[in-house]
């Protein structure tokens, strides 16, 4: 299993791509004015406590205010209150958590009028983004994530990835992280931390240390409410998540970027280093990679798997379904239960992968194809929870019911990724009438042509929709042969899958646009 990832950068913002043996199995994107990501912490203010939902809305600076459930406080938010009162009045300059007094824990049944009032000023960390007409989901309790550990202030417990099953290795890193937590911190060691040494995991835990320190430095003379301690850059975050040993390449299309990621590989992973390349050829890289036809075909409300089989994925303001259908599949099988297992299983892979490509979350339904079998539905429900294993969201997946439904609940903390793939009618009007394109498209490049030719241009490289090539392209003699033998140039024709049907544009021989 061979992982990439593909970094695009542009002036605006940064997309990330993850493929998985070629397959793209995760995009993201960092706009860069996004200022309320997930586990950024910000000093708030408490707007007001509503008993009816046992809730507080609360200033973080945002358009509308974030949402803070009583049960998302954490049992030590009167010691969170205590501290940073002090540290922001500036009476308190030792922020290591060893010498503070610590507050009796709340109840965990309490209510919110109990603990908190109008006005009063806060440490609170994002848990959720703005998504749609809601502001942003979040929390007191604090974490600062790192590669192998999350440190938990005001914490005194110490966790270990559910995802290590080995109760040695779980033994062992509890004892090593035991050795050096510092005294009124807790700490979550995480999957990756499997058979690190004591040295790593300590040279994690001095860094997330030192981060809380210059986040607690600023509170001093921070504007409430403001963000005093930002995620790590999108690319760095994503590594630091996902990174191991079998990535076999980082691609970056961005020098500035580049360095960055490098350096921090470095940090985290020296021997893969090498890695890292800077990406600097003419086509596009997401283009250079298959990612722009992968969108293309993944993100529409059809969906085309193996062996013809394809899904529907409608979404709903309570819900998203998914329906799966076999269609030409049907009479390749033995048996009709043989074909909906079959088409089932696939059906599970590709689904899986488009709950992390759209960052798809809350609940989903499945419709599978109806299997009379009952060790059929359980070889599915099986596959289905392998299938998503490496998924990094929280999920559930309940058994298949009576009716062939499969029921998943997906944690979402950001906007699920919308990618329109539906287009106008590309056919154009010449002349009043409407003409089939891209037959109506060519008079009209011809024209650009001819204009272009006039200037002296001595190479022109045309780049269009990859159907618009081929039909410029195929055949004898093709029109881009009848070009050549009208204007004695030969005229470069290049496919864009990014490009809508319609789109093109000339480049000079120094890939420059011209028009």
């Amino acid at each position: 299993m061979d992982k990439e990832l593909i970094i695009r950068s542009s002036s605006d913002h940064v997309d990330f791509a993850l493929l998985k043996d070629g397959k793209l199995i995760e995009l993201q994107k960092d706009e860069g004015k996004n200022n309320f990501s997930v586990g950024d912490v910000f000093i708030a203010k408490i707007r007001k406590a509503v008993p009816g939902l046992n809730a507080a809305f609360v200033n973080v600076g945002y358009e509308k205010d974030a949402f803070l459930h009583y049960h998302d406080l954490g049992p030590k938010v009167s010691s969170l209150f205590k501290f940073s009162k002090s540290v922001s009045a500036g009476k308190l300059k030792d922020f290591s958590l060893k010498n503070f007094q610590f507050e009796k824990d709340i109840d965990k049944g309490g209510k919110i009028t109990d603990v908190l009032k109008s006005n009063q000023s806060l440490l609170v960390q994002i848990v959720k983004e703005p998504i749609s007409t809601k502001g942003p989901r979040i929390s007191s309790e604090l974490s600062i994530a790192g590669r192998y550990i999350v440190l938990v202030p005001f914490s005194n417990r110490i966790s270990i990835s559910q995802k290590i099953d080995d109760k040695d290795e779980k033994d062992r890193l509890k004892r090593l992280v035991k050795s050096i937590t510092p005294q009124g911190f807790g700490i979550i060691v995480r999957t990756v931390a499997q058979g690190k040494k004591v040295a790593e995991l300590d040279k994690d835990l001095q860094n997330l240390l030192s981060r809380w320190t210059a986040m607690c430095k600023k509170l001093h003379k921070a504007h409430h409410p403001s963000k005093v301690l930002g995620e790590m850059n999108k690319a760095s975050s994503i590594l630091r998540d996902i990174f191991n040993d079998s990535f076999t390449s980082i691609h970056v299309d961005n020098e500035e970027l580049y360095f960055q990621i490098k350096e921090y590989v470095q940090e985290i992973a020296p021997k893969k280093e090498s890695i890292v390349k800077h990406y600097q050829a003419k086509v596009p890289i997401f283009e250079k990679f298959g990612i722009e036809r992968q969108i293309k075909t993944s993100f529409g409300k059809t969906v085309s798997m193996a062996k013809g089989a394809y899904l529907i994925i409608e979404h709903t303001e309570a819900l998203h379904v998914i329906d799966v259908n076999s269609g030409n599949r049907s009479n390749k099988a033995n048996s009709q239960e043989d074909t909906a297992l079959e088409v089932n299983l696939i059906a599970a892979t590709e689904m899986a992968r488009q709950l992390r490509l759209r960052d798809m979350g809350g609940i989903i339904v499945v419709d599978f194809i109806d299997m009379t079998n009952a060790e059929n539905r359980q070889k599915l429900f099986n596959h289905l929870r392998d299938e998503m294993k490496d998924d990094r969201a929280k999920h559930k997946i309940l058994p298949p019911s009576k009716f062939g439904l499969i029921q998943i609940t997906r944690q979402r903390v950001r906007p699920e990724m919308n990618i329109k793939t539906r287009e106008e009618n590309p056919d154009v009007i010449v002349n009043g009438k409407e003409v089939e394109a891209p037959i109506g498209l060519v008079p009209k490049i011809e024209h650009d042509i001819d204009q272009l030719l006039k200037k002296d241009y001595k190479k022109i490289t045309l780049n269009t929709h990859p159907f618009i090539a081929a039909y410029f392209t195929k055949g004898f003699p093709s029109l881009r042969l009848k070009w050549f033998f009208k204007h004695k140039k030969w005229i470069k024709i290049l496919p864009r899958d990014a490009y809508t049907y319609l789109e093109y544009h000339f480049y000079d021989e120094n890939g420059n646009q011209i028009k």
